[in-house]
């Protein structure tokens, strides 16, 4: 599909307006709408119909829809639409109608609201959602368990709901979140933080190891989630899709649906790929090499492949 320049210039205004300022959204936009591209083409008929009307009550539909190009064919429309969906969780933290909860600007869950489940009338943002911080240390430094709620407990409230015969309306609230939570547990450092002697109370999933050296940026969590690129364009995230879904599918992975097991391997990559050379114990200034970039983009592509599959795989056997 060919999309013209104006269209796409409104394309990255849209996502831009949703996107700008902050850096916490595992793999920025262009990634979760790869995972999202990838897990649409892998949908059961009847399933696909099922996400495409239950985005409809999503109340950001019509914005999206109003951006979309005229011509193309309702089967492009609706998996823009879910490629769209897949950002709504990171959009609601720059909507003004939203509003952090909890402590540590919102990274950190208190109270009772923050486990609820309310559906579309729930106007808390749930940072905390996004991520699982399973601790370790390098330097025998003391170690605090994840707070709950996190990415894992969501997951799996939201899967339930799914496959329950819960109203339309929140399945599709709980969809629109399944959607961004799968694509962040499979980015490292949303399931891992270093706990030392810099930071005792770990370092926030990379958030605060610094980086310095052009052209890298500033911290490790923006760079992991940069590193597949980070364009709002959903015509590029299709060509990126496109381009992962043929080079690095695996077989022995994809149909995978356990979600400690996302959890647990993201983990294991951040205490073996991610916290390795040239990045040191404390909080640095380090400098990425270029060998370590390459094996970051890597790592990214087959984790990105591997959560659409999954992503398809959850709503194909679960969604009802």
């Amino acid at each position: 599909m060919k999309l013209t320049a104006a269209i796409k210039l409104a394309f990255i205004g849209l996502l831009a307006a949703m996107s700008f300022a902050i850096r916490v959204a595992a793999w920025d936009d262009e990634g979760h709408m790869m995972v999202a591209a990838i897990a649409y083409d892998h949908l059961n008929p009847d399933v696909r119909s099922r996400v495409d009307h239950l985005l409809t009550l999503n109340p950001y539909y019509n914005t999206w829809t109003s951006m979309l190009p005229q011509g193309i064919s309702e089967t492009q429309r609706n998996k823009m639409v879910f490629m769209l969906a897949a950002t709504w969780p990171d959009a609601i933290k720059r909507d003004n109608a939203y509003q952090n909860d909890g402590a540590d600007n919102g990274d950190r869950p208190s109270g009772p609201e923050a486990s609820q489940n309310i559906g579309y009338s729930d106007h808390l943002r749930h940072k905390y959602w996004h991520f699982v911080d399973r601790p370790f240390s390098q330097d025998g430094t003391a170690l605090e368990q994840p707070t709950t709620p996190n990415a894992e407990t969501q997951i799996a409230e939201f899967r339930r709901i799914l496959a329950s015969g819960s109203p339309d309306p929140l399945k599709s609230y709980d969809l629109s979140w399944l959607l961004h939570l799968i694509g962040d547990v499979h980015q490292p450092l949303h399931c891992a933080s270093r706990f030392s002697q810099s930071e005792p109370h770990g370092d926030a999933g990379g958030n605060r190891v610094k980086l310095c050296a052009p052209p890298c940026r500033d911290e490790l969590h923006a760079f992991w989630d940069d590193v597949l690129g980070t364009s709002h364009s959903p015509s590029v995230a299709l060509t990126a899709a496109a381009a992962l879904h043929l080079n690095n599918a695996d077989t022995n992975a994809t149909n995978d649906t356990t979600t400690g097991d996302w959890i647990d391997e993201s983990f294991q990559l951040a205490k073996g790929n991610v916290y390795s050379g040239p990045i040191g114990a404390g909080d640095g200034p380090f400098s990425v090499t270029p060998a370590y970039r390459q094996s970051a983009r890597k790592i990214a592509e087959r984790r990105v492949t591997l959560a659409g599959f999954r992503l398809a795989a959850v709503l194909n056997s679960e969604l009802r």
